[in-house]
C-alpha cells in the first residue's frame, strides 16, 4: 500500500508562493501519472495539475503561469510550485498518484488510486 504525504501548506498573503511537496513511501516510477487536487468548503474537489506518464503536464485553466508542478524521481516526491497566490487557491491540497495515464487528466480523479491526506492552502487579500 503506498503512502502519500504531504507538506508544505501555510497561510499567505494574496501575491505570496508555497511549494507543496507530496512524499510517497516507495519507489515511484517517472511513468506513473501524479497529479495535485484541491477542495475549497462548499465545493466539490478539481484538478489543479497533473504530469501523466510521458512527462506531460496538464494545468487547469485558473492555474496556468502561475502554478508548475514537478517530481523527483531520486526523492520519491512530488512538488507544487505555487506563485502568484489569489484568495480564490484556498483550499485543502491533495496529491494522487494513479497508474499509467495520458492525455488530460484534471477530471478523471477516478484514474488515481493512492491519496495523500492533504494539506490546508489559505491565502488571504
Amino acid at each position: 500500500q503506498v503512502q502519500l504525504v504531504e507538506s508544505g501548506g501555510g497561510s499567505v498573503q494574496a501575491g505570496g508562493s508555497l511549494r507543496l511537496s507530496c512524499a510517497a513511501s516507495e519507489d515511484t516510477s517517472s511513468s506513473y501519472c501524479q497529479a495535485w487536487f484541491r477542495q475549497a468548503p462548499g465545493k466539490e474537489r478539481e484538478g489543479v495539475a497533473a504530469v501523466v506518464s510521458d512527462g506531460s503536464t496538464n494545468y487547469a485553466d485558473s492555474v496556468k503561469g502561475r502554478f508548475t508542478i514537478s517530481r523527483d524521481t531520486f526523492k520519491n516526491t512530488l512538488y507544487l510550485q505555487m506563485n502568484s497566490l489569489k484568495p480564490e487557491d484556498t483550499g485543502m491540497y491533495y496529491c494522487a498518484r494513479g497508474q499509467f495515464c495520458s492525455g488530460y487528466v484534471l477530471d478523471l480523479p477516478s484514474l488515481f488510486n493512492y491519496w495523500g491526506q492533504g494539506t490546508q492552502v489559505t491565502v488571504s487579500s
